[in-house]
């Protein structure tokens, strides 16, 4: 509590000391008595409703929370950030960056207080390091791959069995160098057909983002995605929900890093509980991502 706040409780109280009216029949001493505690339990409500509201907007008064989020969540924040401001009192910064530059820059020491990745690995390796201060990854939410082509194409929808061996088209990747889609996309790959790398006309991309560009702008016919940005990204339409022959999950993890600062750090696990809370469960669904297990802590 601030010097300021205590001046004025220390006020008030001295004005609910000042009443000295005395009742007609002349019991000054029980009344003292009992008026006496009733300025003492006044003055004990306004302490308590001051402090709560010094409590309240405590997490106004702090550094804005920052998340580190991958580009997949953009549209999905803008709606359940200011719920979570509003609703906590407080301010929050996102830093949008594929996953794996994210975890790389975390490991470096940036100042990122809640880290959601588009994966589960970023967030396994930053635990086994030690550098996660709520264990290890919490699964928030989960999407899939698909094939995707220009919402704008002429071309009958193709299925991925078939435009892989088909060398003339032109296939657009998930960089696994800098991004979670990369690395999920070239295990998928591996186990469908191994020798996938060899083929030409293949371009790779940061994130999901760039892959829809290089389709929307003619420099790519067909490209794999997570399934929630081929629904958010409005530049695309899915050609094969399943391309690599069966559902492949992609579960998105979450952890407080050790980066958070020690001022940011209840807020942060405030908002690590507000992403698994069942009302945002729900309103990611909304945005195309896939129910996540139950089982899931």
């Amino acid at each position: 509590m601030t010097s300021g706040t205590k001046e004025v409780i220390m006020h008030r109280f001295r004005l609910i000391q000042g009443i000295r009216v005395k009742p007609a029949d002349g019991r000054v001493r029980k009344w003292d008595t009992m008026m006496g505690l009733r300025r003492l339990s006044v003055a004990v409500a306004i302490v308590s409703g001051l402090a709560s509201a010094v409590a309240t907007a405590g997490y106004a008064q702090a550094d804005p929370l920052t998340i580190g989020a991958p580009p997949s969540l953009r549209t999905t924040l803008d709606e359940i950030l200011p719920m979570f401001e509003r609703e906590y009192g407080a301010t929050v910064h996102v830093v949008y960056s594929p996953s794996k530059t994210l975890a790389q820059q975390i490991e470096k020491g940036a100042p990122i207080d809640v880290f959601l990745a588009a994966g589960i690995e970023e967030v396994e390796q930053l635990h086994k390091k030690g550098l996660t201060l709520n264990g290890g990854p919490r699964v928030y939410a989960q999407t899939s791959l698909v094939l995707v082509m220009a919402v704008d194409s002429l071309a009958t929808l193709v299925s991925f069995h078939d435009a892989l061996p088909n060398r003339t088209t032109r296939i657009a990747l998930g960089d696994p160098q800098t991004s979670s889609l990369g690395v999920i996309t070239a295990l998928a790959l591996t186990k469908l057909n191994p020798t996938y790398k060899i083929r030409s006309h293949i371009l790779y991309a940061p994130h999901s983002e760039d892959i829809m560009n290089l389709i929307h702008t003619g420099k790519a016919d067909v490209g794999l995605v997570y399934r929630v940005d081929a629904i958010n990204g409005g530049q695309v339409r899915i050609s094969d929900e399943a391309p690599i022959g069966t559902y492949v999950p992609v579960q998105f993890g979450q952890a407080v890093v050790w980066t958070c600062r020690d001022t940011s750090r209840g807020v942060a696990k405030e908002f690590s509980d507000f992403m698994m809370s069942p009302r945002i469960q729900k309103l990611l669904l909304k945005y195309g991502f896939d129910s996540v297990p139950s089982t899931n802590g």
